[in-house]
């Protein structure tokens, strides 16, 4: 499936959906999160619990649903699963289209909070527990 761009004008956000904390996929200025989408190896923008952004150079013309590859850097592991594309942002670097997560398995969602965690562990500044790490992940967008 291809994802299909449309030829208006941007799309304007609706609004903030996640309610939980979302994480730059990025560690020590590297991407680390990387999404295989229509075979397109693409870095991820930001991620959470309930979804992820990346670069994208248009807004689609309809929201769309597309399987997704997600994968951290230096893990064989992989997450599956269905994603839906639910806003577009235009910034100076180009456009941000923001997805949510549709269909994750039970391994699925629990590998990426075991991602998470360890994300949240290796970019704080300050020394943090696993549990601390771990809930931080679960809990509540501090945005």
């Amino acid at each position: 499936m291809e994802l299909q761009t449309a030829t208006a004008t941007p799309a304007v956000p609706r609004g903030e959906r996640r309610k939980r904390q979302r994480f730059v996929a990025k560690r020590w200025g590297n991407v680390c999160f990387w999404v295989v989408i229509d075979g397109e190896r693409m870095p991820v923008n930001d991620l959470s619990l309930e979804g992820f952004s990346v670069p994208w150079g248009s807004p689609l013309a309809e929201p769309e649903a597309f399987p997704f590859v997600m994968q951290l850097e230096g893990i064989p592991d992989v997450i599956r699963g269905m994603a839906e594309t639910v806003n577009f942002v235009l910034g100076a670097d180009g456009g941000m289209m923001g997805c949510r997560f549709v269909t994750l398995s039970r391994d699925a969602a629990d590998r990426l909070h075991e991602w998470l965690t360890l994300h949240v562990i290796s970019t704080a500044t300050i020394r943090i527990s696993e549990s601390d790490a771990a809930s931080i992940v679960s809990g509540p967008s501090l945005v």
